[in-house]
This record gives C-alpha cells, structure tokens and sequence, in this order.
C-alpha cells in the first residue's frame, strides 16, 4: 500500500495537458486517400450496404464525417467497433446506449481474431436483414447482395473481411492485411463472403478525416497507427502514451521498463528502459570513436507496440468522451 501511495504522490506534478512540437505532423492526408474517395463514391451505385469499420480504442475520435456525407446516403449502414478486445467488453453496453441515442441503431463489436466471435457471427444475417427490407433502386433485379467496407487506416477492415469470410464460407483469407496504415491502397475487386444469401463484399483503403480536430485526437489516432509511425514520430507517439497512462494512474509500465518510479519525462523514460532491456546503439562520439548509447528509438517502438498488444491492459482511449456523452 505504501508503495501505490509514493508512486501516485510521485505523479501529482505531471503534465495535464499534451503538447506536440509540430502539430502539421498529425494532418496526413496523402494523395491515394483522395483518390480512393473518389472511387469508392463512383462504385455506390453498385452497393447495397455500408459496413463503417473503426477501432474500438477510439469510438468517437477521427471518425471520418466524409463517410456519412459523401457515401451513406439512402444505403443501410452497419458501425463496427472492431479491436474491441483492445478496448474492454465492459463498455460495449455505454457505447451501444450513445451511438443509438446519436441516430446509429445497427452497431456491432468485433475481434477479427477470436474464432468465435459472436459480432462477425451477427455480421451476414443483420446485412441481409437490412438490405432485404430496404427499396435496392437500380439492383432490385440483383440477386446478389453487394458490400463496401470502409473506415479509416489501421483499424482492421481487411481482417474483418477475412474473419467473416471464414466463419460463412470456411474460406481462406482474401484481403491483404497488415499491421500499419495504408496496405489496401485502391477499391478492391469483389469479394465473396456468404453464398446463402449470396453477398459480396468491396475493401477499400483507410481514408482519414481531412482535418484533425485537435492534438489529443491526432495522439490518439496515431497510437492506434491510424496514422503512420514514421508520420508522427515513434517518440512523440511514445510520448503521448507515457501522458495518458500517468494521467489513468496506470503506472504497469514501470515494471515493464525496470524502472524504479513513475516519470514525466519521456526522454528519461526511453533512457531507463533501453538501459535495462540491453538496447544500445553503436554511434560515434564528437571524438570520433565508437561508443554504445541507449537505443531509445528501439524502445520507443516496443513500448508503443506493448500498448497495441494491450501488455498495459484494455483501454478506451476516449472515455472522458463516453462518460460526457453519458451525462446528456
């Protein structure tokens, strides 16, 4: 008990607010993602339903509004929160009261890599509920039913793909996937997912919002790699992170790191943990000899990378939004 108390005493004095040195770094909007709009809005009048995928760490950050204004329109459209394992089953009951209290009654959680996962199990027949009830327009003729998937970068649309793939045609993986931002770079070609009811589905590249509200929803967007490591910084990144789990009095990192107490200073921090996991680098000093120094890049990249495998535990990186959101 003693030792909880010096720790949450020692972190009384950290920062309360994230800062960033260049803040044009979080607008990362490249060429293929404009493009990728365009022809993903070219495609609609060949869709039947709009499958929105999004991280379940960030429920209400980065979603992008182009979605709804340029591609929904009149079409069914399903939200999945994928990642959910990520973010903690114990707030899917909040979620799904807001998100329906904001006009999106047709919400699913998934884990794209639990095989039985019982939101990509819901996936196929809440579809063909939706589109079956609905006047299709042009493709009321059509007897097959047709897909788009789309979502921002990195948040697991083409694992999904595969997952529901498997579950209803026991299929192998069709769709490309990675674990940074932007593998899918254009509107793929069709993809078969169910055979009774006969469904296809479209991937199509992340497309991130044109403009970041802020620095925490940039932070925030980029620990979850929505936007590139090599964008923002791995250690600003690493930054941010130390930052939120200081301010969730989640302190697991120390451990982690083999430090000793909760710290402020990422610099400090990076030091330490190269220090104690043995990552050095060989540089020469202004001497022009070799010597080895703390790989604090090395470090920075595992320490961000221990987040997204959830080793600090499962976070909603937006819960001061849900408990707002709740209040009202």
């Amino acid at each position: 008990m003693a030792n909880i108390k010096h720790t949450i005493n020692a972190a009384q004095n950290f920062r309360t607010k994230f800062q960033i040195p260049d803040k044009t770094i979080l607008h990362w909007y490249p060429g293929h993602m404009s493009k990728g709009m365009q022809k993903m809005q070219n495609t609609l009048k060949t869709v039947d339903c709009i499958i929105e995928v999004h991280d379940a760490r960030i429920p209400f950050s980065g979603r992008n509004p182009d979605f709804i204004k340029k591609l929904t329109g009149v079409r069914p459209h399903v939200l999945v929160y994928n990642k959910i394992d990520l973010a903690g089953y114990s707030y899917i009951g909040k979620l799904r009261s807001v998100l329906k209290f904001q006009g999106e009654p047709n919400v699913l959680f998934t884990n794209s890599k639990e095989r039985n996962c019982k939101g990509i199990q819901q996936i196929v027949p809440l579809v063909s509920d939706l589109v079956s009830s609905v006047n299709r327009f042009n493709r009321n003729e059509e007897l097959e039913y047709r897909i788009m998937v789309i979502g921002v970068p990195n948040v697991g649309k083409s694992s999904l793909i595969n997952a529901i793939r498997n579950k209803f045609l026991k299929r192998a993986n069709a769709a490309a996937v990675g674990a940074i931002a932007g593998i899918t770079k254009s509107v793929s070609t069709r993809i078969k997912i169910s055979d009774d009811p006969l469904i296809y589905i479209l991937d199509t590249p992340g497309i991130l919002t044109p403009s970041v509200p802020n620095v925490e929803v940039g932070m925030r967007l980029a620990l979850c790699a929505t936007i590139p490591d090599g964008i923002v910084g791995i250690e600003n990144i690493a930054d941010y992170l130390l930052y939120w789990l200081n301010k969730h009095k989640n302190f697991s990192y120390i451990s982690y790191l083999g430090m000793k107490e909760p710290s402020d200073n990422i610099d400090e921090v990076l030091t330490v943990g190269a220090v104690n996991y043995n990552r050095m680098v060989k540089r020469k000093n202004e001497n022009g000899q070799y010597m080895f120094y703390p790989d604090k890049m090395s470090t920075a990249h595992n320490f961000v990378d221990a987040f997204r495998r959830g080793i600090f535990g499962n976070f909603l990186l937006d819960l001061e939004k849900l408990e707002t959101h709740c209040k009202y």
